[in-house]
């Protein structure tokens, strides 16, 4: 099962998504994320090991679920953050403007918190097998993944010329989704979830 951890926005927020994403509506070569299934990715787990022997890929260094969750419950724990407002707002690309992969929304207002959250989740998934993150964390809400760079211009203008207030929610919880890949993009799944 691929899997991650994660901060969900609430579905009020949805339509602020998708108007964020219309200020890049003209740049061809982007492929969309659905806003209603907008996050901020905590900490991503790649393959953890359910149970389910259909999924076995025979790797006895895949994380085992339980480890999982018991690595999730203990970084929600040493993270101590309790619930926090969280402000997304302002553009953003990865990895830089001259080539760009991902176009997101950051986090201003609870940057801190999930960064804390971030942190401890990483220690404690890699100490059970999942691999360290290659690079540094940023807060942000994926809103598209360019997939050639015809509309790269168009994004640039964008990132640079517009500096939107999309929406601030209460985060009250950090979830482990189960992600499926499907032709229509992915399909996500609550495994368990994490008060703070």
């Amino acid at each position: 099962m691929r899997a991650f951890f994660a901060v969900d926005l609430p579905a009020d927020i949805a339509p602020r998504v998708a108007e964020a994403q219309a200020a890049f509506e003209d740049a061809d070569g982007l492929r969309f994320v659905d806003p209603e299934q907008a996050h901020v990715t905590l900490k991503f787990l790649g393959e953890i090991d359910d149970g389910d022997e259909s999924t076995d890929d025979g790797d006895d260094t895949t994380p085992a679920l339980d480890d999982v969750l018991v690595a999730g419950e203990r970084a929600v724990e040493t993270a101590d953050v309790g619930p926090f407002e969280c402000a997304v707002e302002g553009f953003g690309v990865f990895p830089s403007l001259d080539y760009i992969s991902v176009v997101w929304a950051g986090v201003g207002a609870g940057s801190e918190a999930l960064t804390a959250l971030h942190g401890a989740l990483e220690a404690e998934t890699t100490a059970i097998g999942v691999d360290p993150e290659s690079h540094a964390f940023t807060p942000h809400v994926t809103l598209a993944r360019m997939n050639d760079a015809r509309g790269k211009a168009s994004v640039q203008e964008a990132v640079r010329e517009r500096d939107p207030e999309i929406g601030r929610f209460e985060v009250g919880a950090v979830r482990l989704v189960s992600s499926t890949l499907t032709s229509d993009g992915p399909a996500y799944e609550t495994v368990a979830s994490f008060g703070l």
